[in-house]
């Protein structure tokens, strides 16, 4: 068996792969990546967030679809690094069996786990696992479709 290439991408790297751009730029890190296999990486949190500002004033809470993307966008690496999808655009195209498990707060840190389940194609299925301290606080099956 030969040994995997294990791949990490910093935040200029990332935005090298995938458009998103503040505020909308939601994986600050790619700390594991193995092409065509599964990807880990990390968003900081901060009160900056915009989104805090009005999800809640006083009780500032991230919103649960943009834990869904933040792992979305961490899972594009999985299929952009392979040779037929490099620079082509990764697009969400479906989530199923999604729970939401704790909240995920400023100060934080949304780890998150990647792998990839099937490939047929152009479209990716994946299962998500995102953390705060080892914690479960969401956990979704997800869609990617190449273009």
């Amino acid at each position: 068996m030969a040994d995997e290439q294990v791949l990490n991408f910093d935040t200029v790297e990332i935005m090298k792969m995938i458009p998103h751009r503040y505020p909308f730029l939601l994986v600050d890190r790619i700390t594991e990546c193995v092409p065509g296999k599964y990807s880990k990486g990390y968003k900081n949190l901060t009160m900056n967030e915009e989104f805090f500002q009005g999800h809640f004033p006083d009780n500032p809470i991230m919103p649960g679809v943009l834990q869904l993307e933040a792992m979305a966008q961490c899972s594009a690496p999985i299929l952009m690094t392979l040779p037929q999808f490099q620079g082509k655009l990764a697009l969400f195209a479906g989530m199923e069996n999604v729970r939401f498990k704790n909240i995920v707060r400023p100060g934080d840190r949304l780890d998150m786990e990647i792998e990839l389940l099937k490939l047929k194609g152009p479209i990716g299925k994946s299962h998500a696992i995102g953390k705060v301290n080892g914690v479960v606080v969401v956990e979704a099956d997800m869609t990617v479709c190449m273009k």
